[in-house]
């Protein structure tokens, strides 16, 4: 393998990326009240659309997944025609984009959900977090439990969202299962006391975000269909008494669905690498697709663990917000700009799409 290995082409199952790095989802809250993307949101990855892979910002795939204003949609005719212009924007400039597909759970308020309701959870437990509702951050509501004849109906909405996404033009979906949202809060024991066959059990944990992938895998084959999972992120509130166990068995099986790539969080999101033990490698192992490496990666670090055998592919995050030529930064060794953190969520172009290339 050559040193400049990370900048040479990789192939993601029928894809041929230019390069391992790929953008990692961003959340921009930039969608506006009818949750459609609309030009700037076209402008801004078309602006990115270097990088070998871009995932889209986390995008509901209905009103009760719902849980920050102004984000994206993927669940009307409307939404699905603003992100066609995104992605035939990539594509025009030989890019590569998927949408992450999302269902927030119970990290939701009451002013987002239909009629006003209760958001859902595997369990009525109230998340310790903040959402993004009315222009500023706010406690979550307290959520209802899903009952056992609600979940056919989640597992649908994914399905569909996926089968609206390829008629958007995406390349292809990532099942957002991390983060301490809906699929997450399921595997977690922490967020999930059901004594049903989706509690209790590391299997029936495991059941909903495996029952949601297979659909998905299902609807538009497992070779556009990806999964990101967080095992030790304790974002939005969640823990698990015995991640190892558990992510092992999900990996194992998602395994068995032939899905291309599985992207993991290593460590918490957005912070620390090292928040609790907890051996990737045996992911790895279990794993015989693209494996993708999220958290705190800068380019050394990245092309270590690829000499390493460790990954396949390596996803940045802030540093594309500020930089839309990262790609070109990083293999040039040229400087990185400064994001501007009062700029990250919500408004218009600046902070958005007014950073400029070199």
């Amino acid at each position: 393998m050559t040193k400049d290995a990370i900048f040479e082409p990789y192939n993601l199952g029928a894809l041929t990326l230019a390069n391992r790095i790929v953008m990692a989802p961003l959340t921009r809250n930039r969608a506006g009240s009818d949750f459609v993307p609309g030009d700037l949101a076209v402008e801004y990855y078309s602006q990115r659309a270097s990088a070998g892979l871009l995932i889209s910002e986390a995008t509901q795939i209905s009103q009760q997944g719902q849980g920050y204003q102004d984000m994206p949609g993927i669940y009307t005719q409307a939404q699905i025609d603003g992100w066609r212009k995104a992605t035939d924007s990539v594509h025009a400039k030989g890019g590569h984009i998927v949408l992450q597909l999302w269902h927030v759970g119970r990290v939701s308020h009451v002013d987002l959900q239909p009629n006003s309701g209760a958001p859902v959870a595997p369990s009525a437990i109230r998340a310790a977090t903040k959402t993004f509702v009315n222009n500023g951050f706010v406690d979550v509501s307290e959520p209802r439990a899903l009952s056992l004849e609600e979940i056919p109906g989640i597992v649908e909405d994914f399905r569909q969202a996926a089968a609206n996404a390829i008629a958007a033009g995406f390349d292809g979906v990532e099942v957002h299962g991390a983060n301490g949202y809906l699929l997450d809060q399921f595997a977690k024991d922490g967020a999930n006391t059901r004594t049903d066959t989706y509690g209790g059990s590391v299997e029936n944990r495991a059941r909903l975000l495996l029952e949601v992938t297979a659909a998905v895998a299902a609807e538009i084959g497992p070779d556009r269909t990806g999964i990101r999972i967080s095992p030790v992120s304790p974002a939005n509130g969640v823990a698990a008494s015995d991640p190892q166990t558990q992510f092992n068995y999900i990996v194992e099986e998602l395994e068995k669905l032939g899905i291309v790539y599985l992207h993991v969080v290593e460590g918490a999101t957005g912070g620390p690498r090292d928040v609790a033990l907890f051996d990737y490698d045996a992911l790895r192992k279990r794993f015989s697709k693209t494996y993708i490496a999220n958290n705190g990666y800068d380019l050394e670090l990245a092309e270590t663990r690829l000499s390493e055998g460790k990954a396949d592919l390596f996803a940045f995050g802030r540093p594309f917000i500020s930089n839309p030529d990262l790609v070109e930064r990083l293999k040039t060794g040229a400087p990185l700009a400064e994001l501007n953190p009062a700029t990250l969520y919500g408004g218009g172009a600046e902070g958005y799409t007014d950073y400029p290339a070199l």
